[in-house]
């Protein structure tokens, strides 16, 4: 076993997925890092009717900056306007209608801080995978620490190193594959085979 030091993100990407779920990771979530802008802390993406796009949470700035004293804010109903896009863009995938209750509840309820939402989200995946990975959350923020660290290992503005498959994606035929999008995508896509999918990923 070794030890992983994940951040927590909103509906997370494929590839962060693929190292949560591996058997051999001890996963620890990290916590009391200071805030970062522009990353999936607080955005996910899917797969639009003109290629990606970016669903992204509001937060309050309230000068706290530890990850989890990060206030949500609600100035805009961005819960709705998510949740209408995940629909519009994922209704004509194939599996879309089996988990569709079970996305929704995450657009139902407001939670005041961005981490107990993001936990919230995992959560919901990790049901509709039928997975029951632990996790625990780190005490105390350490600069170089004792796990393996992917607090910077996923970027939003340079494409995944990391290799996998293509699928078939709603709007393959007008743009082509888009790699590492959110979990959605492919559960949205792929169904019951995601989770073998995910154990594919170098």
């Amino acid at each position: 076993m070794q030890n992983i030091l994940l951040p927590v993100f909103y509906l997370p990407p494929i590839s962060w997925f693929s190292v949560f779920l591996d058997p051999e990771n001890e996963v620890t979530f990290e916590q009391y890092e200071s805030f970062p802008k522009q990353t999936f802390r607080n955005r996910t993406n899917i797969y639009g009717a003109n290629g990606k796009l970016s669903l992204i949470i509001p937060i309050n700035h309230t000068g706290r900056r530890e990850m989890k004293d990060i206030e949500i804010s609600y100035r805009e109903d961005w819960l709705k306007i998510h949740w209408k896009s995940i629909k519009n863009v994922y209704q004509g995938s194939a599996y879309f209608e089996y988990y569709e209750d079970k996305f929704q509840v995450l657009y139902e309820k407001k939670e005041k801080f961005l981490l107990d939402f993001n936990l919230k989200s995992i959560d919901i995946i990790q049901k509709i995978l039928k997975t029951e990975k632990a996790q625990s959350l780190n005490e105390e923020y350490i600069k170089i620490p004792s796990e393996i660290n992917f607090r910077e290992k996923f970027s939003t503005k340079i494409e995944t190193e990391f290799e996998m498959e293509e699928y078939y994606q709603t709007f393959t035929d007008k743009f082509g594959f888009l790699k590492d999008l959110s979990i959605l995508d492919l559960i949205c896509n792929k169904g019951p085979e995601s989770v073998t999918y995910l154990k594919n990923i170098k």
